[in-house]
């Protein structure tokens, strides 16, 4: 008999009996009660209120912030929000820590009852968002959206930033998550290596692609593509896009609200279909055992020439990639002449998503720590430092933009309204996992396309069936 699923409080629970084993800053998990069982948390009484200081946060209480250690690194924090929060609150003490496993590091902590202030939640090792919502677990940041802003005290927080990021950010009518980047996803190459070979930078129809993909083999200089192998979800995201290019956004909705049939769908086969074939024909050879890091290297060493990622690609590869690699972006072609969406269509979201830790001990903190990093100055200085779009409006004008930055926000400002993402990752992380473990399989020819999407789907109805899983919907 197969043993009973655990339900994600259970989860949680016993990721504070883990934690048990594990000494977390300020406080011992092992000492704290179980997440669930103490209740809501109580709201922050605010204090002295001030033109620097209108949420009222103590002065005397330290702000905990745990950064990821990924693409972004952690030096934008520590040199530039960091200071900048500090020329309104030098008397804050703010404890920086980074790590590149989120949810191992903090997962205990959460559940124990003693997570920090500021949580950035991103990588391959996030925590499940669905169920820290669940839980109780994240403050509301409508007190974040309502606040002044740090640059103008007449006006909000709310109306500095893209819309998008508030409804990325809701959950049950509240505002618990708030993006920090304005992400876009395409195919990445050097600019310098397609000027030198004369290979075409953007092609626009699923033939042309096709057709650059046997150019680049047929030269014998390098394999033409290649993708995060232990973390599909770098190729399960370009077939999704292909998915809603071909077949309108409704196909990634109803994916997301998990419809049945949503993984069957004619849409889904036929991109998943047209990656497969990339996968038997133009892959790099063993992909399947290369993480991020090897894929991107191999793309800086000359050893293949295309490969899918969001726009972090070029900060994370500074000092690693040649001065001149000259980076380059272009979005996925027509598939058809009767695709539903536009050529330019790209995939497009808020990303690297910041949260306040509801148990946490000074919450309002935390909140104050997120309006520093929105305000022009801040948000101008990590456009700058990391190669990304920010959230905040007028964040680049005026910033001097890298070669991948410059091609990407081009991509984006083209695209338009013809945006595309999907949500299935952020509100149900075992499905995330399933889809990157069948995607997998399916680039490496073990799994054909109805096998895959059958047991996606499958995944998928467990999920829907299972009460113990709060359920968001995409109208």
């Amino acid at each position: 008999m197969a043993p009973t699923p655990f339900t994600r409080r259970e989860l949680l629970k016993n990721a504070a009996l883990a934690g048990m084993l594990l000494p977390a800053a300020g406080a011992l998990a092992s000492c704290a009660t179980p997440a669930g069982d103490s209740g809501p948390a109580q709201a922050p009484t605010a204090g002295a209120k001030s033109a620097n200081n209108p949420l009222g946060i103590p002065q005397d209480k330290p702000v905990e912030v745990v950064i990821f250690d990924g693409g972004f690194g952690d030096k934008y924090f520590t040199d530039i929000h960091k200071p900048l929060f500090r020329t309104k609150h030098p008397k804050v003490e703010i404890k920086e820590t980074a790590t590149k496993e989120v949810a191992k590091t903090l997962q205990p902590r959460l559940a124990g009852g003693a997570p920090p202030e500021v949580i950035h939640n991103s990588g391959a090792n996030a925590m499940d968002v669905g169920a820290l919502v669940q839980d109780g677990q994240l403050y509301d940041l409508r007190t974040l959206l309502d606040a002044p802003s740090w640059d103008d005290p007449n006006v909000k927080v709310r109306d500095t930033i893209s819309p998008n990021v508030i409804e990325w950010g809701t959950f049950e009518g509240k505002f618990q998550v708030m993006a920090y980047t304005n992400g876009v996803w395409g195919m990445w190459y050097s600019q310098k290596l397609f000027k030198e070979e004369g290979w075409p930078t953007a092609p626009k129809t699923w033939e042309e692609f096709t057709g650059l993909l046997e150019t680049i083999k047929k030269s014998g200089k390098m394999a033409p593509f290649t993708y995060a192998g232990k973390h599909p979800f770098y190729v399960y995201e370009a077939i999704l896009t292909l998915a809603a290019k071909i077949g309108g956004k409704d196909v990634l909705k109803n994916i997301d609200n998990l419809e049945d049939g949503a993984w069957s769908a004619e849409p889904v086969k036929q991109a998943a279909a047209a990656f497969q074939e990339i996968g038997a024909k133009y892959l790099l050879p063993g992909t399947a055992g290369l993480d991020h890091v090897q894929t991107q290297t191999a793309q800086n060493k000359g050893k293949v020439a295309i490969l899918p990622c969001g726009v972090w690609l070029e900060n994370e590869q500074k000092g690693t990639a040649p001065a001149d690699f000259d980076y380059g972006v272009f979005p996925l072609p027509d598939f058809t002449s009767s695709d539903a969406l536009p050529y330019g269509t790209v995939h497009a979201r808020p990303g690297e998503d910041f949260m306040v830790g509801a148990k946490s001990p000074n919450p309002l903190g935390g909140v104050e720590v997120l309006r520093a990093m929105l305000s022009k100055e801040a948000s101008a200085k990590f456009v700058q430092a990391v190669s990304t779009p920010s959230i905040v409006k007028g964040a680049a004008e005026g910033v001097p933009l890298s070669p991948g930055l410059k091609s990407a926000i081009a991509m984006l400002e083209a695209a338009g309204d013809n945006t595309t993402f999907f949500r299935l990752r952020q509100w149900y992380l075992p499905m995330h996992d399933e889809v990157a473990a069948a995607t997998g399989q399916l680039m490496n020819g073990r799994l054909t396309v109805d096998k895959w999407a059958e047991r996606i789907q499958k995944k998928a109805a467990g999920i829907k069936a299972d009460s113990s899983v709060t359920k968001y919907t995409r109208d």
